[in-house]
């Protein structure tokens, strides 16, 4: 693997200062004994801190953070740079290669954390990554997009009335901000439990590469880096009105069938607008369906075929 070295742990004071260096940290073995690496890439500058942690691609089909974190590093002047980024390009091995967004046993990563060091093949991998890799973190940055079949905005999720996860919300220079205290097992749950301040950012939409989504994803790092005093570079403005939500929620069908949904993301929506259109294989209208209170569309399914308990579109209550 072009001379990289296989590690089983991060030790910041193996990357000489002033350099880039990556590695290949082992988490877990596969069924025939093999190990499973973990792609890792530090940029430690000219002091051991602040550690500014990166991650992407937690769950497999999740692909908009790949690029952000290698256009990062390859805009990143170490020389000038004051503390630690520790980058964790695909977090989710298993799950990258055979293109899924669930790991091997069916399990969401992002429900489990922090895991179990003797639990089943997820709970101890979500488990040896947090004590392996997040533990070495004082900030985290983890990336995210929409998952199959849905398109999203791009938004970050924060707990808005913690002072530091507030202000890196707002670096972001994001469509939507939606205040969501962290819970039911997510990465960025864990992290804020272990005192580490952390945000989850929407970067798009699943399989894919966006560059414009991209490119604000870069620069929102950018600017947690000049915040963090990390770099002397000025914040990154941008034109981007900035809509805050006070809590979001998903509206799920009732009954099955082709659903059409008529709203645009980003889109203001009043009480009683109509979203969305639900109709049988013959084209006959089954339902309608309409907002049940005035927000915003963060992200909504672009999959016809909608079983009962279908997701309609994500709504953010202003």
């Amino acid at each position: 693997m072009n001379n990289i070295p296989f590690i089983e742990k991060i030790n910041i004071n193996n990357t000489p200062e002033c350099s880039i260096n990556h590695y290949w940290l082992k988490i877990i073995t596969d069924g025939l004994g093999n190990p499973i690496y973990l792609p890792v890439m530090v940029a430690r500058g000219t002091q051991k801190t602040p550690v500014l942690g990166i991650t992407a691609a937690v769950h497999g089909n999740e692909l908009n953070g790949i690029p952000v974190i290698q256009r990062l590093f390859n805009e990143i002047d170490v020389n000038t740079l004051k503390g630690v980024i520790i980058a964790i390009p695909v977090v989710n091995i298993p799950s990258y290669i055979r293109k899924k967004r669930r790991f091997v046993d069916g399990v969401d990563l992002n429900h489990i954390m922090p895991g179990k060091a003797n639990g089943n093949v997820s709970q101890v991998y979500a488990h040896r990554f947090i004590e392996r890799v997040i533990s070495k973190f004082e900030y985290l940055l983890d990336l995210h997009t929409a998952s199959h079949g849905r398109v999203n905005s791009y938004y970050v999720r924060a707990d808005l009335s913690e002072a530091r996860t507030n202000d890196l919300a707002k670096l972001q220079n994001a469509q939507i901000i939606v205040h969501n205290p962290p819970k039911d097992g997510t990465l960025r749950g864990a992290a804020a439990d272990m005192g580490i301040p952390a945000i989850t950012l929407e970067v798009g939409n699943p399989s894919t590469f966006q560059k414009k989504m991209i490119k604000s994803g870069v620069e929102g790092i950018h600017n947690v880096l000049s915040y963090l005093q990390m770099t002397n570079d000025e914040p990154i403005k941008s034109d981007t009105k900035t809509v805050i939500c006070q809590k979001s929620y998903w509206l799920f069908t009732d009954t099955g069938g082709l659903l059409t949904v008529h709203v645009e993301l980003r889109q203001l929506l009043q009480k009683g607008d109509l979203i969305a259109t639900l109709r049988d294989v013959f084209g006959n209208t089954l339902k309608q369906y309409f907002a049940p209170e005035n927000g915003i569309v963060i992200g909504k399914s672009i999959s016809p075929v909608n079983q009962t308990g279908g997701r309609i579109i994500h709504l953010g209550i202003l």
